[in-house]
């Protein structure tokens, strides 16, 4: 077992506080999804998983787009909490977009007719480990980042901005930056609860 490789799976966590520094480049962090991208693996080795990585005044825009798009649809009265976690968002250094490219999805549905079901089910997992990868990644580097979900609310504005094509599902959001202030003690629930062996 590698000791280093579970000290990083331990080492993620979500961090909601974040500014507007980066503890690396910009270049590594570019580096940092397309090693991802590379290597993290894909039902069928469909290679369906996309990324997009927003910096600058770009993470900035999408964070004022994800604000206004709520704020037409949060009660007023409720919308001084929400604007206040967008903000602590927006507060970060970047953003990394994922996305599943719905075209090889559906390809693979008519190539392998007898498993067509399965394949949205799988590209959301292939998501979600390119998701784990990039996060864990970002904190070895020193990186704060929490994952969050607003599509499918931004999607089609989010395509409109960066021209995203129209194929591209959203999956996540991960806004990334210098961690302000790190996540609290972690509570777990007894291991015995959630893994069963049997010999």
């Amino acid at each position: 077992m590698s000791n280093n490789f579970f000290e990083a799976v331990k080492g993620r966590r979500s961090i909601y506080a974040l500014s507007k520094e980066s503890t690396i480049s910009d270049a590594q962090i570019v580096e940092i999804v397309e090693q991802a991208v590379l290597h993290s693996p894909t039902s069928f080795n469909s290679q369906s998983s996309r990324a997009v990585v927003l910096l600058g005044e770009q993470h900035d825009k999408l964070w004022d787009i994800t604000t206004e798009t709520l704020r037409k649809i949060v009660p007023a009265e409720q919308f001084e909490g929400t604007a206040q976690k967008l903000a602590s968002f927006k507060a970060g250094y970047g953003s990394v977009l994922f996305f599943e490219d719905q075209t090889v999805v559906k390809s693979l549905q008519e190539n392998f007719a007898l498993y067509a079901e399965n394949f949205p089910i799988w590209a959301n997992q292939s998501s979600g480990i390119l998701q784990f990868v990039v996060w864990t990644a970002l904190s070895e580097a020193g990186v704060g980042a929490s994952l969050q979900h607003y599509n499918p609310l931004i999607d089609d504005e989010v395509k409109e901005a960066w021209g995203i094509p129209q194929e591209w599902k959203l999956i996540a959001q991960l806004p990334f930056g210098k961690t302000v202030t790190p996540a609290g003690e972690k509570q777990f629930q007894p291991i015995e609860d959630r893994v069963k062996v049997f010999k």
